[in-house]
């Protein structure tokens, strides 16, 4: 956490020499995390990261040129993460999500919002795939549910929900259950900015699914939007892990 104002001029200076490197590379990329988020919602947070999204064919390369440039790399997690380093200040290089859902691929770029930071021009990630990562950040040590709901309410308006329908494809439980809260959080505002035939879609599935039986395999999706508390489930309840992905 940033609290002084000379670690946020050294923030600042990270950002635009962090910023200029990745133009200098030439690879496509995107801001996200507590920068997008500002970017949809005016809720600004200190930090000492950069989030930087790209496709999967696309981190190494990033990771090849800052090291030749002399910052500390790491691949953290080949399925979704990796960091750059200089000093306290690091760059989160993220191609894909914990649960190898939210990939990143050329879409994301497409339909990318483009504004400034640091004094640069960038691309931010969508708000459909912003909030397409955060449903699914349930965790005991960290929820994001409250960010989806602000994302909601400051840009809900123009927001793509048709393409948030299509993303939440196979796990729309998620996004009715996100919905449903922000009618709760939002009673005066939730008319003028969910759409209505979304929620009566997502109800009738809801509904429809009385209509078969149970399924045979005893599967736990829990571990889809928190990894660690629904263990429980696999190691001792004989569960099945979930292995669905969207696209």
């Amino acid at each position: 956490m940033i609290v002084t104002e000379e670690q946020k001029r050294e923030a600042h200076a990270f950002y635009k020499e962090a910023l200029g490197l990745l133009e200098e590379c030439g690879t496509n990329f995107m801001l996200g995390g507590a920068f997008a988020f500002f970017n949809y919602t005016g809720i600004y947070r200190d930090t000492k990261d950069l989030d930087v999204f790209c496709k999967p064919s696309e981190y190494t390369k990033i990771m090849k040129f800052f090291a030749e440039k002399g910052y500390r790399t790491e691949l953290t997690d080949v399925r979704w993460l990796a960091k750059i380093f200089k000093g306290e200040y690091f760059i989160d290089l993220i191609f894909d999500t914990v649960n190898n859902i939210c990939t990143v691929d050329d879409t994301w770029y497409e339909h990318a919002s483009h504004g400034e930071f640091a004094g640069m021009p960038v691309k931010f990630i969508p708000a459909e795939e912003l909030i397409w990562c955060k449903i699914y950040v349930q965790n005991r040590e960290r929820y994001d549910g409250a960010d989806v709901n602000h994302i909601m309410l400051k840009h809900g308006k123009h927001l793509d929900w048709k393409r948030i329908l299509f993303r939440f494809d196979a796990h729309w439980h998620l996004l009715l259950s996100q919905i449903i809260t922000f009618q709760f959080v939002y009673p005066a505002d939730y008319h003028d900015i969910i759409p209505k035939w979304l929620f009566d879609e997502l109800m009738s599935r809801a509904n429809e699914q009385y209509d078969l039986p149970p399924a045979i395999e005893r599967v736990c999706r829990g571990p889809v939007i928190d990894q660690t508390q629904y263990m429980v489930d696999i190691k001792e309840w004989d569960y099945k892990v979930s292995t669905i992905k969207t696209t």
